[in-house]
């Protein structure tokens, strides 16, 4: 297959076959591959307060659940929006303009977008990723079961990603916004009202 045709094959793919998946469950992110990702929330710890021998103890922890399951995968990212492509549109704008009292409303408007990121600087979220791949159905819960007793018992403040956490997820890696409380299943959902 020619660049051309490859290049022309991804643009008629559907956006779930690029970000590789084909569906959400109740607790889990299907993938066409195959796979299913359940992914557990863990609450992060401000190690900033913490003293030197507490930061050790929070070391060791992790590498005891590690060690008990070389099967997870580890995800941080940001849980709110970035606002990083909007402030470098306001400092081209701010160039741009010839108008002082524009130029000083962009110059508002950016150290606004500076003052919530800064609220926002330590809006991380951990996630531990399982991979389960043709584990039985009987098998799955006793299993995510077991892993979420061992965060809990190392200390570590988790809960399994439910079916609206994972949509937030995917739109803060994708799309950087979680301006919606509730996300659709399909585009333009909330304006049908069932029955009529």
């Amino acid at each position: 297959m020619s660049r051309k045709e490859k290049k022309t094959a991804k643009q008629r793919q559907c956006t779930r076959q690029l970000i590789n998946t084909k569906g959400i469950t109740d607790y889990s992110l299907l993938t066409a591959s195959g796979d299913e990702l359940v992914y557990f929330i863990v609450k992060p710890t401000n190690i900033s307060v913490l003293s030197e021998e507490s930061v050790s103890a929070r070391i060791y922890a992790l590498m005891t659940v590690l060690k008990g399951m070389a099967e997870l995968e580890f995800l941080c990212l940001n849980s709110r929006e970035n606002f990083e492509d909007n402030k470098q549109f306001l400092k081209k704008r701010m160039e741009q303009e010839n108008n002082p009292a524009v130029r000083r409303l962009l110059e508002h408007d950016l150290h606004h977008l500076d003052r919530i990121q800064v609220q926002m600087a330590t809006a991380r979220e951990f996630l531990v990723v399982i991979r389960l791949k043709g584990e039985k159905e009987s098998e799955v819960f006793p299993y995510l079961n077991r892993i979420e007793k061992t965060l809990r018992e190392q200390g570590f403040s988790s809960k399994r990603a439910e079916r609206e956490d994972v949509k937030r997820m995917l739109a803060i890696y994708f799309e950087q916004n979680v301006t919606t409380e509730r996300f659709e299943d399909f585009d333009g959902e909330r304006w049908i009202v069932l029955g009529e």
